[in-house]
């Protein structure tokens, strides 16, 4: 399948994490950001101009359009991929990479195209932050779980059910084939958005952006009686809000962690 590269520019921080969430609505599977630019990657069958147009002129910001031959991605992703090691205790992998055995949580990703491999900040965090977590005998929930990779790791840490969910459908299928070969049989992968989850959870996690996050937030609630929130996906000016939308739904903050303003934060929620 060929795809179309959009390239948009000029692209602060602020409007790369917006453009990101109004394309990945429209279908695009992929995005690459570099320091003015956002780089975002669509099916041809999947493409319209008109869509990317409207966005853009929302935004002010401009765009190029290039068509990609059909190629091998996952031989494009092995130039690039690298294996990651998590506050020493959780070392992220492609099949391609040798094994660490030396390392309490190993877990094996084919990223393709995909979003969710730790080499984000968001992702890093959250699992800096699961790592100091008890996920043991938890029934847990991965919002946008991406490859899966957050959902892989509470099966390893314990969790006795896991439902990963993710209303992309390239995400979707790269999730499933992770499970299978991370042996995460405690994970259920489903195709949707919140209204996909079960009922109740004692773990939820979400790293996906701030507007997602904010109107989600009060669903979150509904599907956590007495547990942690543990959310990531925005910058650290956004904290404010995030905790004010959080604790007007009966969460309580906890902490949080920052990398190069990204921010990951743990709310817990009573059931008193």
């Amino acid at each position: 399948m060929d795809y179309f590269e959009i390239r948009i520019h000029p692209a602060s921080e602020e409007k790369r994490e917006i453009l990101t969430s109004l394309l990945a609505e429209e279908q695009f599977e992929s995005f690459v950001e570099t320091e003015d630019e956002l780089l975002a990657y669509i099916q041809v069958d999947n493409y319209f101009r008109e869509k990317v147009e409207q966005i853009c002129d929302q935004f002010e910001v401009k765009f190029t359009e290039k068509r990609i031959p059909d190629q091998n991605w996952n031989a494009e992703w092995e130039k690039n991929f690298e294996p990651v090691l998590i506050a020493g205790k959780c070392y992220i992998r492609a099949p391609f990479h040798a094994p660490r055995p030396d390392v309490p949580f190993e877990i094996i990703i084919e990223p393709k195209m995909s979003f969710g491999t730790a080499h984000h900040e968001t992702t890093a965090m959250m699992i800096e932050m699961m790592m100091q977590m008890d996920f043991r005998g938890k029934k847990v929930l991965d919002m946008g779980c991406g490859t899966g990779i957050l959902a892989i790791l509470a099966c390893k840490m314990g969790a006795s059910e896991v439902d990963a969910i993710d209303n992309n459908n390239w995400a979707y299928n790269n999730a499933m084939e992770n499970m299978e070969r991370n042996i995460a049989s405690a994970v259920t992968v489903k195709m949707g958005d919140i209204d996909a989850a079960g009922s109740l959870y004692n773990i939820l996690l979400a790293n996906i952006n701030r507007n997602v996050l904010i109107s989600h937030i009060p669903a979150y609630s509904k599907h956590i009686q007495k547990g942690e929130l543990l959310i990531s996906g925005f910058y650290e000016e956004d904290l404010a809000m995030i905790r004010q939308v959080a604790e007007s739904n009966a969460f309580v903050f906890d902490r949080y962690i920052t990398e190069n303003r990204w921010v990951a934060a743990l709310f817990i929620k009573s059931d008193r």
